[in-house]
């Protein structure tokens, strides 16, 4: 009989020296198949998995004998091994054992519970002991996962001695099995293994000791005060009221406000400074730190160290509490009254519902006010701007006047310029023309005169930009030109000048228009500039540098240049068809084949030609045959051939 394979009854081969498995699984054609091992551990051979020599001899000589045909080979099953088919199932039951105590005085045994875990995959079975906190004995796995021997003939515990409400002996050790989970119910009942119904486990009687030792005693309070219950409640909840110090009588003395801020959390009092602007005072803001207030602070025992320790209950018996401060009241604070004129909602609303008080009118405590000197400017003395004087009167040290830095960067090079004439009683200055230039990003005012041949006068820059007063403005209230007061007919006044708007830029309309809410009262600017456009539509357009000139034509000039603008539009159409087909097909979006005169010429300036207005009419009255505005493609082309 072969030796069971346990501690002491295993035995070492020392020629051995292969010691690789034989793989239990393969693969064919992507599927993973059991394979079943032909050899052991090293390459020796397994008897149990081969076939003996009696059992070949009968394969080999067995010959069925059927009526029908040969008969049908069984298909072989499929060989699973156990640890492929019992991969990661445990069998997990709960028990107990008993451990007798003989040192202690106080117990006599111990009950420690256990978890039993049976492995399917080879039969193997592990004892752990949950861990119990400060149970002052080594825990954690008693029995290692192995097989355990259940006699001396070498046999094994199986699955199938295990149940419920027994007892098992491990190494010498009864263990008592009380209940089992879910999954290990469901396997034995599989199996056709009625359990028993499960037992309770007993309680260690030195464990409940324990636990009622350390159980809290409950106490009761004597004192009907509870300062937790308070901190729990009143915790964040603060009395407000606002108070003054009136303390006029004595020398250099005045009424200050101040904040008394009762603490409901710990019944403290804090005073606090209002602080104003410019009041003249170090930023202090608490005048009293919290702390406990006594009513009578110098009422205590003479022999009272008072200079190494401080008041509490036992020298004070009376401090102050809410019911001490309220709208009206005076409270001495340290040898100081403070006159409480006001609190928050907060306080009144506590008030109300602690002591039922109703009343919270404000106690009226301001006085006429301090007249406070008035510094008088002197008037201005016209060197530099008036913002620059102003400052040289604000501080010792002038500094420069701060700008809208956002306005410029908005209005960077944005220039609303105006057309004027001057107005002057003298001959030789009436007729003058001045550009207005206005400056959005610091409202500054330029006025430039055009240049203008044979005239006898200077041009260029007439006044440097700087903002421009209006009459009667006071260095007080000075009021400044701006886009609402430069309409069409508006006399502007500059040193002496006189100078009226007569025209504006197409850009100071759209502009004026678009920003309505920037310049109140631009309506009558912005009127005027579109009375204007309306009866006068040849005054739109500004003249500029290099635009057409207006030439006095001869007779016959006119079909002289009409004849070389044929030619030349022949010769690009001869040379380069594709290009002048091109320009005629892109301003036809429609696709109609027909474009009106203004197409024709932008066609025209697109292939070079520059033509006046006079020659363009008459170009255009050759190729628009049916006189009705719009050239077909057709007639073009026949106007080129």
């Amino acid at each position: 009989m072969a030796l069971p394979f346990l501690p002491g009854n295993s035995f070492v081969d020392p020629t051995q020296r292969r010691f690789h498995r034989s793989q239990s699984l393969g693969y064919k054609n992507g599927y993973a198949l059991p394979a079943r091992p032909e050899v052991g551990i090293g390459g020796v051979p397994l008897e149990v998995n081969q076939l003996s020599l009696e059992e070949l001899e009968e394969l080999n000589n067995k010959r069925p004998t059927l009526t029908y045909g040969q008969a049908k080979q069984a298909p072989p099953e499929d060989f699973i091994p156990a640890h492929v088919a019992f991969d990661k199932k445990v069998l997990k039951f709960d028990g107990y054992f008993k451990q007798t105590v003989h040192e202690s005085p106080n117990e006599y045994f111990r009950i420690r519970p256990v978890i039993i875990y049976y492995y399917l995959e080879d039969d193997s079975i592990s004892v752990i002991e949950p861990h119990v906190e400060n149970s002052g004995m080594p825990q954690g796995k008693l029995i290692k996962r192995q097989p355990l021997p259940k006699n001396d003939q070498g046999d094994h515990w199986h699955w199938k001695d295990l149940n419920l409400d027994i007892n098992v002996t491990f190494y010498g050790k009864t263990f008592h099995i009380t209940n089992c989970d879910r999954w290990t119910a469901e396997f034995m009942a599989s199996e056709g293994i009625e359990l028993q119904p499960p037992v309770g486990q007993p309680t260690d009687p030195y464990t409940d000791s324990r636990k009622e030792t350390a159980a809290l005693e409950a106490f009761t309070t004597p004192s009907t005060f509870d300062k937790l219950k308070q901190f729990l409640n009143m915790d964040r909840k603060v009395l407000r009221f606002y108070c003054v110090w009136d303390d006029r009588d004595s020398m250099f003395g005045e009424k200050r406000p101040y904040i008394i801020q009762y603490y409901l959390v710990d019944d403290t009092v804090e005073v606090r400074e209002v602080h104003e602007p410019n009041d003249g005072r170090d930023p202090f803001p608490v005048f009293l730190r919290r702390q406990k207030l006594p009513k009578n602070r110098y009422n205590v025992e003479s022999s009272f160290p008072a200079v190494v320790m401080e008041l509490s209950d036992h020298e004070i018996k009376n401090w102050y509490g809410p019911a001490d401060f309220g709208i009206g009241k005076s409270v001495l604070i340290y040898n100081r009254p403070f006159l409480i004129f006001d609190c928050d909602e907060f306080t009144k609303s506590y008030l109300n519902a602690k002591y039922d008080v109703r009343n919270f009118t404000p106690v009226e405590v301001s006085g006429p006010a301090s007249r406070v000197p008035k510094m008088d400017l002197p008037p201005y003395n016209g060197f530099g701007s008036l913002e620059d004087s102003l400052q040289s009167c604000l501080s010792l040290v002038p500094q420069p006047p701060k700008k809208d830095f956002i306005k410029m960067l908005e209005n960077d090079h944005k220039i609303l310029r105006f057309e004027a004439v001057m107005d002057s009683v003298k001959p030789e200055d009436k007729g003058r023309r001045f550009i207005i230039s206005y400056r959005l990003a610091d409202d500054m005012i330029t006025i430039y005169e055009p240049p203008v041949r044979n005239s006898g006068i200077v041009s260029g820059k007439f006044k440097e930009r700087t903002r421009m007063t209006k009459p009667g403005s006071t260095p007080e209230n000075p009021q400044f030109y701006g886009p609402q007061d430069m309409y069409i007919g508006a006399i502007v006044i500059s040193f002496g000048h006189r100078f009226i708007i007569t025209d504006a830029d197409d850009y100071v309309l759209r502009y004026l228009e678009a920003r309505p809410g920037d310049f109140p009262g631009c309506e009558r600017t912005i009127e005027s500039i579109r009375q204007k456009r309306m009866t006068n539509p040849s005054q739109r357009k500004v003249p500029v540098k290099g635009a057409p000139l207006k030439i006095k034509r001869t007779p016959g000039d006119t079909q002289r240049l009409i004849q070389e603008v044929r030619m030349q539009l022949q010769r690009d159409n001869y040379l380069n068809f594709g290009t002048l087909t091109e320009a005629f097909l892109q301003y036809d979006r429609d696709r109609s084949g027909r474009i009106d005169a203004r197409e024709l010429k932008n066609i025209c300036h697109k292939q070079n030609l520059p033509l006046d207005d006079d020659i363009m009419e008459a170009l255009i009255a050759q190729c628009d045959v049916n006189s009705d505005g719009m050239i077909d493609f057709s007639e073009f082309v026949k106007f080129l051939s």
